[in-house]
């Protein structure tokens, strides 16, 4: 009788052990992160510049009700992008100390005002305070021939430093980076 009952204890603690560690996994984000690096590739260890932001999909919107002209804009979903600089750059000619920034657009029919943002960790635009603004651009938007579903961030090489182009839709903003030798 000692035995069963010992063995009916541990039988019973078993399940309850297993009841405690089992954990819950959320499923895949609708807007997964990403990283955008240059110079490109996870094995570099000597970066340049990084963006780390989330990619909403299209999925029949429109680009124009997912981030309205005239009003700031994460630069993404879910919390606010944010772009680390490795060392000092000129950020669509504008100087910008290393360092890590939230990064905000403002899109325009042609033209997209691009923020640097000193307030880092913001959940969207909600909390945006233009005073902690460290730089404004502004970017020509174009319109290519292919659509992004998701919005996508890559570099593109130019003589003297990169492009860092925003791609949704087929819209495509360019900003031209310069990092200092």
């Amino acid at each position: 009788m000692k035995k069963i009952m010992t063995l009916a204890i541990m039988a019973f603690a078993l399940v309850f052990t297993t009841e405690m560690t089992a954990q819950e996994f959320s499923g895949l984000d609708k807007s997964p992160a990403d990283i955008a690096s240059y110079p490109p590739g996870g094995r570099v260890s000597a970066k340049n510049v990084k963006v780390i932001y989330s990619r909403p999909q299209l999925k029949g919107r429109s680009l124009a009700d997912l981030a309205p002209a005239g009003k700031v804009w994460r630069t993404g979903a879910n919390e606010a992008s944010e772009i680390t600089f490795y060392g000092d750059a000129e950020f669509g000619g504008s100087p910008v100390k290393a360092g890590t920034y939230s990064l905000f657009t403002i899109p325009g029919e042609d033209t997209w005002t691009v923020i640097l943002n000193k307030n880092l960790n913001q959940w969207g635009a909600y909390t945006y305070d233009e005073s902690a603004d460290v730089v404004r651009v502004k970017a020509t938007a174009t319109e290519a021939s292919d659509s992004l579903e998701a919005f996508s961030i890559a570099y593109k090489e130019v003589a003297g430093g990169v492009h860092m182009v925003l791609g949704w839709g087929t819209t495509r903003v360019a900003v031209p980076i310069m990092f200092a030798m």
